[in-house]
């Protein structure tokens, strides 16, 4: 629907391997090092919620422990796995934990979701049995007959058992040797993150937020129903996403687990430029056709009912939480942002035409009904 973005939306992520991730952060920022990033993480994550507004102001000592927590749960306790079962279950409980926290204080949907799926494995029949009941007949009095069966017996192994053991064998032999260039990268100084090795993708390596981006920026999309989009009488109108911030006095949102790609894409931009991130022109496009497609991903259209924009540009904006009963949050203001100047100038579909041409995109075509003079 809008190009490239389309494409790039459409990518699985990955549950992270804790400890990679861990190292990938010590190693990509400073702030990791001297126990500072969580000074900046609650108002510069892809869409933060009101939770986040709240623990952005938080004590100073506070976010010192919140990053001193972040690299023991990520550089350490992945290593309980290895010392014994009481261990492994501490691990998987911690590591669920530290999810369900991450999902409390920020959207980041899906990502922290999946990651709880593997630290179900740490959880045995002897540590989940309590949420069955264990009366004769029960679920739990069936599998304890199955299990003391099994172990009284020994049976011969089989043409069959054999084969899926050298099986299972050789798959763990392949996977230990596709693993060495991934280990290689983990200890390496110049570590990398979201790499693959191997044309198959079997073992990739994978790390998440190995800097924090230290101040938020936004792309503001407007238009303008004026001729001229010059005239100093020229009156701009902002689209709302759904979902990242935009106008300063709407409270952050809450959504996880589900995902506004398109929102998340829009953080991106924010902190590049519209040059390599051309398909944030093919939606401007779509705006100045009124694109019913487009215009379902947005909140608001300050155009719905009426004819087209003429122009459309985009803002570049510095957002900052506004502070608990200061000036602005008396406002009702949640966010405090500066413009910093233009992100992309006031364009008119005529002259997106060529820049659609170039690309194969189908220049988006208004509304019949409407005509513009």
């Amino acid at each position: 629907m809008l190009g490239k973005a389309h494409q790039a939306l459409t990518i699985k992520r990955k549950p992270p391997l804790l400890t990679p991730a861990g190292l990938i952060k010590i190693r990509g920022d400073r702030c990791w090092r001297d126990l500072t990033c969580m000074d900046f993480h609650y108002e510069t994550q892809p869409v933060p919620n009101p939770v986040a507004y709240y623990l952005h102001h938080s004590p100073w000592w506070f976010h010192r422990f919140e990053t001193l927590s972040n690299h023991f749960i990520e550089l350490l306790v992945p290593f309980f796995l290895f010392l014994g079962r009481r261990a492994c279950i501490i691990h998987g409980v911690l590591q669920i934990l530290f999810q369900a926290i991450l999902i409390i204080s920020g959207n980041l949907s899906f990502l922290n979701w999946l990651t709880m799926v593997p630290s179900l494995a740490c959880f045995d029949d002897a540590a989940l049995g309590f949420l069955f009941p264990s009366g004769p007949g029960s679920l739990k009095d069936q599998v304890l007959q199955m299990q003391s069966e099994i172990q009284g017996a020994r049976p011969k192994p089989r043409f069959g058992s054999v084969v899926r053991r050298a099986a299972n064998v050789s798959l763990g032999v392949l996977l230990a040797w596709l693993s060495v260039p991934v280990v290689l990268n983990l200890l390496s100084s110049r570590q990398v993150m979201n790499t693959h090795f191997n044309s198959l993708h079997i073992v990739n390596t994978y790390g998440a937020f190995g800097s924090i981006t230290k101040e938020r920026t936004e792309v503001i999309l407007q238009g303008t129903a004026s001729p001229n989009a010059s005239a100093p009488d020229a009156v701009w109108e902002d689209y709302e996403f759904k979902c990242k911030p935009g106008d300063p006095s709407r409270r952050p949102c809450l959504i996880s687990p589900y995902h506004y790609r398109l929102d998340w894409l829009m953080w991106f931009a924010a902190f590049q430029t519209y040059e390599h991130n051309d398909w944030i022109l093919h939606l401007a496009g779509k705006l100045l056709a009124s694109d019913a497609e487009a215009l379902s991903l947005l909140a608001h259209n300050p155009f719905a009912g009426r004819p087209p924009p003429r122009w459309v540009r985009g803002e570049h904006y510095r957002y900052k939480f506004s502070r608990p009963g200061g000036r602005h949050a008396a406002e009702g203001k949640w966010w405090v942002r500066k413009r910093i100047g233009a992100y992309f100038p006031p364009l008119s579909l005529e002259e997106l035409r060529p820049y659609f041409r170039d690309r194969g995109w189908p220049l988006p075509q208004p509304p019949l009904n409407v005509h513009q003079k």
